[in-house]
């Protein structure tokens, strides 16, 4: 018994020293908190279904969870085949990558960030994911499903693939530099501006004149917004690839600006309608973590403070006001969360950046470098450019072939049961008869 404690100490003392069996160089515990990362990104997916799930009617609540499972169906085939080599294979022309890595050929033995290669695959797999997944907020209720699957495996081929290329892969925007630690740029502005796009597209819910679209389970939201909290650490922390400080820095910073925009949230609600609602602060938190996401790892923990607290403002502007005022079905704000703020994110980078935290990174204005500003705003408009026309070009040839929409007697009745033949609180519906749960 005594030799086998001693054997069993001496294997745990020596195991953080033994690298990977057959893999020479490779940290076992930067790439241990990597895959743990891209599990905890994974779970953000799952977390958003809930949070969209829980503010729309009960009538769509399947439908609107279906949007964001399926994108980890589709996104995943894709990244595999052809996504990943299109954003991380050898540079074209600054906008694409090549077919060096197609089907994931030759990733077997790719060292990237000193992680093996399909670690840094599975990784940026989840936020290819995810970005395909926030869209949906923007047409719940009334988008086709197979209008859906068929748009998230072309968008995120020509439009986040060339994107996560320029700004990460080597393209353009990368050498000029644009500074987007974790996807305020590749992720945010182009899924947010995508789905305003994809909602002007669209139209208007059909019962949003006459009834209100009331969210239907708020407790749902509020587990999905944890959810959200709790992966984004691994989103921006994860993003420093290794077990070290910055990835420190980036939960700290991730978790600041989440609770100030919070904060700032409701101080804005108070002041303009005079009650502080609990999915009002839990969207402002999710407005600081998508602010701060292209800086957490560039910017200091103060810094994070003022990028919560405008972000949370912003946001809420863009979603409290300006929808009403220009009257537009941004269905569940994809748009004015992350499109608004991750904009924010990408300017506040250019502002607040500096080498003292990350000297990988660059300086920002405040730091005595006013060019990084302008790096950042050109990331900011080819983002917006590529996402508007990718998105509309996408939709109208999808169009052409499908209905993006469906029949409005389906839609009054309810996307769960005429396009799934579910329901999601009482009865599964079957070949035309309603079967109660026992």
């Amino acid at each position: 018994m005594k030799k086998k404690f001693l054997s069993l100490l001496f294997g745990l003392i020596l195991l953080p020293n033994l690298s990977l069996a057959g893999e020479p160089g490779y940290n076992p515990g930067d790439v241990t908190f990597v895959l743990l990362s891209a599990a905890l990104v994974f779970l953000m997916t799952p977390g958003l279904a809930l949070f969209y799930g829980g503010m729309v009617r009960r009538k769509n609540v399947l439908n609107t969870v279906a949007m964001s499972f399926i994108a980890i169906v589709v996104v995943s085939l894709q990244w595999i085949l052809i996504g990943y080599t299109l954003s991380f294979g050898n540079d074209v022309k600054g906008i694409i990558g090549d077919f060096s890595y197609l089907g994931l050929k030759n990733v077997m033995g790719l060292t990237v960030s000193n992680l093996p290669g399909y670690v840094f695959v599975v990784f940026q797999l989840m936020f290819a994911i995810i970005t395909a997944a926030i869209i949906s907020g923007s047409v719940v209720e009334r988008m086709s499903f197979a209008a859906w699957i068929l748009f998230i495996a072309l968008w995120t081929t020509l439009v986040y693939d060339p994107l996560a290329h320029m700004v990460w892969g080597g393209g353009m925007l990368f050498k000029l530099p644009t500074l987007d630690f974790a996807g305020g740029t590749v992720v945010h502005i182009s899924s947010g501006i995508s789905g305003l796009v994809a909602a002007l597209i669209l139209g208007k819910r059909k019962e949003g004149e006459n009834a209100p679209l009331m969210p239907h389970n708020l407790p749902l939201t509020i587990l999905g917004a944890g959810l959200l909290w709790f992966g984004w650490f691994g989103f921006n922390a994860g993003s420093a690839l290794a077990a070290n400080n910055l990835a420190a820095l980036a939960f700290i910073n991730t978790n600041t600006s989440a609770v100030m925009a919070a904060l700032a949230w409701a101080l804005a609600e108070w002041l303009h309608r005079r009650k502080v609602t609990v999915l009002g602060i839990a969207t402002g938190a999710v407005a600081g973590l998508v602010a701060v996401t292209p800086a957490a790892g560039f910017v200091t923990p103060t810094s994070s403070v003022f990028i919560g607290l405008v972000g949370g403002v912003l946001v809420y502007i863009a979603v409290g006001i300006l929808k009403a005022k220009f009257n537009y079905d941004d269905s569940l704000d994809a748009f004015g969360c992350h499109g608004v703020g991750g904009i924010w994110g990408a300017v506040a980078t250019g502002i607040f950046a500096t080498k003292a935290v990350n000297p990988a990174g660059a300086d920002g204005v405040l730091y005595g470098n006013f060019g990084q500003l302008l790096n950042q705003l050109a990331g900011v408009g080819l983002a917006i450019a590529l996402a508007v026309v990718g998105t509309v070009i996408i939709l109208k040839l999808i169009g052409i072939f499908l209905p993006l929409r469906v029949k409005d007697e389906a839609e009054s009745i309810g996307l769960d049961i005429t396009v799934h033949g579910e329901d999601a609180y009482k009865d599964l519906i079957f070949t035309g008869k309603s079967v109660p749960f026992s």
